[in-house]
């Protein structure tokens, strides 16, 4: 990408806005406020970690997760009930989310790709997850939400450990 159309890109305030939901529901994430994560989503919004990593067709492949608003909400309860060993000494983490480009804007909403680096910590054990990441993000009364995250990990084809906490 040129350095012209990547500024354009940045002098549009809804591209702006685009990365600063991204990165403040990376933060969201790191502080576990799952609650206030939630908040972020439409009500028709989608959160898809797929083991193809070439696959847009999340219904008719094999995924890690693929949520819509209910199966969300009760990956959050189980996140934070502490009935589930996930839940029992959550990992801490720390996102960098960067490298972002805009792969298409209309009206109502904008998509944006970016890279992801995950840093777990949990039991003397650090893990670190890489990952593709594309954000739909939807512009409604209430401003911008997320509508779809899909989440490409590198690793996706091999074992993937539990991680016990959202991508």
């Amino acid at each position: 990408m040129s350095t012209d159309l990547m500024t354009a890109q940045l002098a549009d305030t809804r591209v702006l806005q685009a990365i600063e939901l991204i990165w403040h529901e990376a933060a969201l994430l790191d502080a576990k406020d799952y609650q206030a994560w939630d908040a972020l989503w439409t009500d028709a919004g989608r959160y898809v970690i797929p083991i193809d990593p070439d696959t847009d067709d999340f219904d008719g492949s094999l995924n890690m997760v693929n949520d819509d608003t209910r199966m969300r909400r009760m990956r959050i309860e189980r996140l934070t009930s502490g009935y589930s060993m996930s839940a029992l000494a959550a990992a801490r983490t720390v996102r960098t989310v960067s490298r972002f480009t805009v792969e298409e804007r209309t009206e109502e909403s904008i998509t944006v790709r970016s890279a992801q680096i995950l840093v777990g910590f949990k039991r003397d054990d650090q893990q670190t997850l890489a990952a593709d990441v594309t954000h739909r993000i939807r512009y409604t009364k209430s401003g911008p939400r997320l509508d779809l995250k899909v989440i490409r990990l590198v690793n996706s084809q091999a074992a993937v450990n539990a991680s016990g906490y959202l991508l």
